[in-house]
């Protein structure tokens, strides 16, 4: 049996499957991974709502979100063999930034590995100069999210 009703909170999941070569030397999967999984869902989350974009690559540049601050807290170690699922969702939007929180639960029990956060600060590429959320990706998160961020 899969459980998904913990995920229903997070608008964007993405499941993976735990691999032998994850685990370190303590029996474990290594901390490091779970900043990579947080990765993929922000990506996977940030390219639905239009902030990433192959625009960015250009000269001319694009705008695009840039990691200020991340952080997480490991509740429970998770061993091989496991899938664990990854939802990411937004709480918070400000001028610049915005402010996402993940969570990492087994994909079959619901068990809750982790949660973790970011601030991303949106920013003009090449330059790196901090603007505005633009008003459509604003919109598109409302969106996605299901409500109003004021």
């Amino acid at each position: 049996m899969v459980h998904d009703t913990a995920m229903n909170d997070f608008p964007i999941t993405v499941r993976f499957p735990i691999h032998w070569g994850e685990m370190d030397a303590y029996g474990h999967v290594n901390n490091a991974r779970y900043f990579t999984w947080f990765e993929a869902a922000r990506i996977a989350y940030m390219a639905r709502v239009g902030l990433v974009s192959t625009e960015m690559q250009k000269p001319e540049g694009g705008v695009g979100p840039i990691v200020a601050a991340t952080n997480a807290d490991f509740l429970r170690a998770v061993v091989f063999p496991a899938d664990v699922v990854v939802g990411a969702r937004v709480t918070r939007i400000g001028t610049s930034s915005l402010a996402m929180e993940y969570a990492v639960e087994d994909a079959r029990s619901g068990v809750r590995y982790a949660r973790g956060g970011a601030v991303l600060v949106t920013i003009r590429y090449p330059s790196y100069e901090k603007v505005p959320v633009p008003p459509e990706i604003r919109a598109s998160i409302e969106a996605l999210e299901g409500r109003i961020f004021e």
